[in-house]
């Protein structure tokens, strides 16, 4: 098991890892949860060997794919009573915000079951449940891979981190009788520039299936929040929100879900993956967004 860190060393070998996911909570086992949930399924950093021993591509080459440090941006909202929920795992070797199942035939050497060959957008870009390509369009694997390797990485991975996930929201939902569950990512500074109102690069992207996945007040107080902490916001372009988003967001039920993207170029050297002096203090704005958001009026949000 090879765990990469943010210095960018070469891969070194490191102990299996515990648990698909780490989970902190707001207060100890068995207290009353809030009703926020932040979850970072982008920004694991274990490469298991079997990956690594395929893998064509090197160590940070294949990196690119990953939302670095998001985790540890997040990370003060268990002082403000989130749950937050990260993967382990890296994105590159299953992919949380996809459907388990989500799978590219092309990528196998045999015949995967009729409920695995997907034909989605996503696995013809090459970015389905398991990767093909990197961000750059790189091809990661010098080998076809098997079904077995791609169930075995659903069910150490995919899976556990989903049966927390739900079992949070339903905690979560049973507590305060909704759910707000907000799914962090980062995208490239070229992405971001394509999200902008005007010429520039857009700061954060808030997706939310146009509409579908959560009611109009989560988003709009959160676009709200965020502007007046000086980022430039835009709304469902070029993400709308992914797996998770669509998944859980279900807001006849009570469970409101928005993605949020993050402009890499606010923290981190895209070419190096090493954070920047923007680091602390988008950690710092964070950390103040997730308080409002913590100190708002949801009653809107509960049932009648």
């Amino acid at each position: 098991m090879r765990a990469l860190t943010p210095s960018l060393d070469e891969p070194t070998a490191a102990p299996a890892v515990a648990s698909a996911f780490t989970l902190r909570r707001a207060g100890p086992e068995g207290a009353a949860p809030s009703p926020l949930i932040f979850a970072s399924p982008h920004s694991g950093r274990v490469y298991p060997n079997d990956m690594m021993d395929a893998a064509r591509l090197d160590a940070h080459a294949i990196r690119r794919s990953e939302d670095v440090l998001v985790d540890e941006l997040i990370a003060s909202a268990t002082a403000h009573g989130a749950a937050v929920i990260s993967a382990a795992y890296a994105r590159a070797y299953i992919d949380l915000n996809r459907e388990p199942f989500e799978l590219d035939q092309g990528m196998f050497a045999d015949e995967l079951p009729a409920f695995a060959r997907a034909r989605t957008a996503r696995v013809a870009a090459g970015l389905g449940a398991i990767a093909r390509v990197v961000s750059e369009g790189q091809e990661i694997y010098r080998r076809k891979l098997t079904f077995a390797e791609a169930k075995g990485r659903i069910e150490a991975a995919h899976r556990p981190y989903h049966a927390a996930l739900e079992s949070l929201v339903e905690a979560a939902r049973a507590a305060h009788g909704f759910a707000i569950l907000v799914d962090w990512h980062s995208m490239p500074s070229a992405a971001a520039r394509s999200g902008g109102r005007d010429s520039r690069s857009c700061d954060m992207v808030l997706g939310d299936r146009f509409g579908a996945a959560c009611a109009a007040v989560l988003p709009t107080r959160a676009e709200r929040e965020l502007e007046r902490l000086g980022y430039r916001v835009a709304r469902n372009a070029p993400y709308a929100g992914g797996y998770t988003t669509e998944h859980y967001g279900r807001p006849q039920r009570r469970v409101h879900a928005l993605q949020i993207e993050i402009n890499r170029a606010l923290y981190l050297d895209e070419t190096t993956l090493e954070p920047t002096d923007g680091f602390e203090r988008l950690r710092a704005d964070l950390d103040g967004f997730t308080a409002a958001l913590a100190a708002a009026d949801w009653s809107a949000l509960r049932p009648g």
